[in-house]
């Protein structure tokens, strides 16, 4: 059993195959990732090559309507993965893993922690958001749907 933080750690790394996927970073990254996976075995280090790809495959595949099922799935194996290597690992080999993912992790994911998937757009820092004469503005968390807006005029005194 892995503790909290070991747990956390290999979650952290099945979100980041997730969101490296597609990306400017997928091919540097998938290398890194395939690399610590194989611990020196030139044949596992292929085999999590050829799964790296599938997920990347997996997720550039199906419809926007489908993409948050198979994101959530594809991070729960990869999760699945890493817990199973680290796992399987004694004492100090599973430290020296660890660190070395986390390594891996701060090395190949933004320190902002913002990203986006395909048609979304991210921003790592401060958003102002303002409206006038009437218009609507919105921080889209989800769907927005606005209502009619009050008429413009002088406030209301009750």
């Amino acid at each position: 059993m892995l503790s909290e933080a070991m747990a956390a750690l290999a979650a952290a790394g099945g979100t980041a195959v997730v969101q490296a996927a597609g990306t400017d970073a997928w091919t540097g990254f998938r290398q890194r990732v395939a690399r610590w996976l194989g611990r020196g075995n030139p044949q596992r280090e292929n085999d999590e090559l050829e799964r790296l790809d599938r997920t990347a495959g997996d997720l550039e595949s199906v419809g926007p309507a489908e993409l948050e099922r198979v994101r959530i799935r594809q991070e729960a194996a990869w999760q699945a993965r890493i817990e199973a290597l680290l796992e399987s690992l004694d004492g100090s080999e599973r430290d020296q893993a660890a660190e070395q993912l986390n390594a891996l992790l701060e090395q190949c994911i933004p320190q902002g922690g913002v990203s986006a998937s395909q048609g979304g757009q991210v921003v790592g820092g401060n958003v102002d958001i303002s409206a006038d004469r009437g218009s609507v503005a919105a921080w889209n968390m989800g769907n927005v749907t606005p209502g009619n807006p009050p008429q413009p005029g002088p406030p209301h005194q009750g």
